[in-house]
């Protein structure tokens, strides 16, 4: 298990009826967190427009080094950078399908020159929720 606390930079969405999550974890270093924000929010309403229900991205506040893993070595953390953790909540993985293949096509996706994070230390997968607490 790996355990930490963050603080969301960037959260629009309603949670209700969430059926996929898309999460992701990468390093940033602390210098660019302002030029992450930006990023993020220019983001979100791409990932709304293509059907996206919640976008959270969240900054690390406490990620405690583990005894066999944790965020810190799964990111190749350096002393200078925090760990963000993020989410996109879907309707359901066919629309997260259909979303990703039009956000990749459109021309508003493209990244900055100069990307506020090291992409090659980014981790993600697809998730389907197994309880879901805003799913009463």
């Amino acid at each position: 298990m790996i355990f930490a606390g963050f603080d969301a930079l960037v959260e629009a969405g309603d949670p209700s009826r969430t059926g996929y999550i898309d999460g992701y974890v990468l390093p940033v270093p602390a210098a660019n967190k302002e030029a992450y924000r930006e990023l993020a929010q220019r983001m979100l309403p791409l990932f709304q427009e293509f059907g996206a229900l919640r976008v959270v991205e969240a900054w690390s506040a406490e990620t405690p080094d583990g005894e066999v893993t944790d965020y810190n070595r799964a990111t190749h953390k350096k002393d200078d950078e925090a760990v963000v953790y993020s989410w996109i909540e879907w309707p359901d993985k066919a629309t997260r399908d259909a979303g990703w293949a039009k956000m990749m096509e459109d021309e508003r996706m493209k990244p900055p020159t100069e990307p506020p994070f090291d992409g090659q230390r980014m981790m993600w997968g697809g998730f389907a929720p197994i309880l879901d607490t805003a799913r009463s």
